[in-house]
């Protein structure tokens, strides 16, 4: 049965995994609720259950850690009711919330001993003596040799370009707006689609179409096609989705393959 006592924490019973060092709090209310809705979690709840063995814990998420060659990765950074922190995967968490968590195991499933199966025997079929006539082979006619067909050309990739993983400074200009279904909540989410993406630096590197959520921070500009901006924020190689149902307005008809993460520093010339 499981322990319910959310105010007695047992740290005894607990793994805890401590962030490696700093780790990136939430900026502000607005922040946290565009972060979970990101990894899939209800926004509004402020505390989630921690299930483990034969209890579970109230725990809050304090922040969270990014991996990844370009940090398009999260890990969480949660806190139980002693202070204690731990990291945990955004998805395990989630799995978490459901009350079937623990009851199954997806990964405990009994596999076949396959040498319990038993292998089926080929019927033999018994060949029968018949006295035949031997027969004339007729020849056979040539095919015609099909001219080799001429090589195509192969396309030449385009270089791969080496996203930095910290924070950077952009120019762009918003190209138009889009939707993307987000299968979490079963609706279209509103992104912005830039063009003319830079990374500004020593070595400028051209991204050319990105995108980024039309998060209230970006709302506040009161953005339209052809505005130049100046931002700085993280770059991944995430490509734009698309929505259901979208507007023809709404519908990007070119491949956006890059997202850029929590613009700040936003200046609209």
């Amino acid at each position: 049965m499981a322990i319910l006592r959310t105010q007695i924490e047992q740290s005894d019973l607990t793994k805890y995994i401590p962030p490696k060092g700093d780790y990136e709090p939430f900026r502000d209310d607005e922040h946290y609720k565009e972060k979970l809705k990101e990894w899939g979690l209800p926004a509004a709840k402020k505390e989630f259950w921690y299930k483990e063995g034969n209890y579970q814990r109230l725990v809050t998420i304090k922040g969270y850690e990014t991996y990844g060659n370009t940090g398009e990765y999260n890990t969480l950074v949660i806190e139980f009711q002693d202070g204690n922190l731990t990291c945990i995967h955004p998805a395990f968490l989630k799995e978490m919330q459901q009350s079937s968590f623990g009851k199954e195991s997806l990964i405990n499933l009994e596999e076949k001993d396959p040498s319990d199966e038993t292998a089926e025997s080929k019927p033999e079929v018994a060949a029968q003596e018949t006295e035949t006539l031997p027969t004339q082979e007729t020849p056979k006619k040539e095919k015609a040799a099909k001219p080799a067909k001429e090589p195509k050309p192969k396309k030449e990739k385009a270089p791969k370009i080496e996203l930095p993983a910290d924070k950077v400074h952009f120019t762009a200009a918003v190209k138009q707006f889009a939707l993307v279904y987000n299968p979490f909540n079963e609706e279209n989410d509103e992104v912005v689609v830039l063009e003319n993406v830079q990374i500004v630096q020593e070595n400028p590197i051209e991204l050319g179409l990105a995108w980024c959520s039309h998060s209230k921070t970006l709302k506040k500009f009161e953005l339209a096609a052809g505005d130049v901006l100046e931002f700085d924020g993280k770059v991944t190689a995430k490509k734009l989705g698309k929505g259901k149902d979208a507007p023809e307005d709404f519908v990007v008809d070119a491949k956006v393959l890059y997202k850029i993460n929590n613009p700040s520093k936003i200046v609209k010339k």
